[in-house]
């Protein structure tokens, strides 16, 4: 693969470790992704266990930073720990939760950031850290999507301009890339299930249509 034409606007079907170790250095502008949570899902090629997830971290976060100005990760709750220290976490609220925890009713999920502020950086002045959105996502096959109303709205907060080239190297069904083609971003998704790749596909297809 030669970049940048066999990746920007494509769904790549591979290993994200292996794909991004071809990509050249600070070569897009924002890595958006939604990494396994470590609930015990049985994915078709990984296994979501806590220790897992913790390996897969510590591979897969210095190529993220290495490739990109700036990284955003939405990591659950539970799992901030594993991560490298971040610059900042946004939060994420969705008023009325379902999700119980040893709290009470969880109403929000944390958002890591690496890198600078983009707003700040183009001088284009500050912004609110938090996002509201409270529309469940649909169900596109995956046990894990994100509804595309908050990934449209954290693109926003997070890209400033509509020549960003935005990665996702865990892409799941797909809505990223939708919600980046959606606010005429380019989009690299990164798959290693080839199901959902198809579900991918098939959603960036009838968005062409919309």
């Amino acid at each position: 693969m030669k970049y940048p034409d066999d990746y920007i606007n494509k769904i790549i079907n591979g290993d994200c470790l292996e794909v991004m170790k071809q990509m050249p250095d600070k070569c897009v502008d924002l890595v958006l992704t939604d990494p396994p949570y470590g609930l015990g899902f049985q994915y078709e090629q990984f296994t979501d266990t806590q220790d897992n997830l913790k390996n897969l971290v510590d591979a897969f976060m210095p190529e993220v930073i290495r490739v990109a100005h700036t990284v955003v990760i939405t990591p659950g709750l539970n799992n901030i720990h594993l991560y490298p220290k971040s610059k900042w976490i946004l939060a994420w609220i969705y008023m009325g939760g379902a999700n119980i925890s040893p709290w009470g009713f969880n109403c929000w999920q944390p958002i890591l950031v690496y890198g600078a502020d983009p707003y700040l950086r183009d001088r284009l002045g500050a912004r609110s850290d938090v996002i509201v959105d409270n529309i469940p996502a649909k169900d596109w096959g995956h046990p894990c999507s994100k509804p595309q109303t908050f990934i449209v709205k954290l693109i926003k907060r997070v890209s400033t301009k509509e020549s960003d080239i935005i990665l996702d190297p865990f892409l799941g069904s797909g809505t990223t890339a939708v919600a980046a083609k959606q606010l005429g971003r380019k989009y690299i998704g990164i798959e290693i299930s080839e199901k959902y790749c198809e579900i991918a596909r098939g959603r960036l297809r009838q968005e062409i249509l919309l």
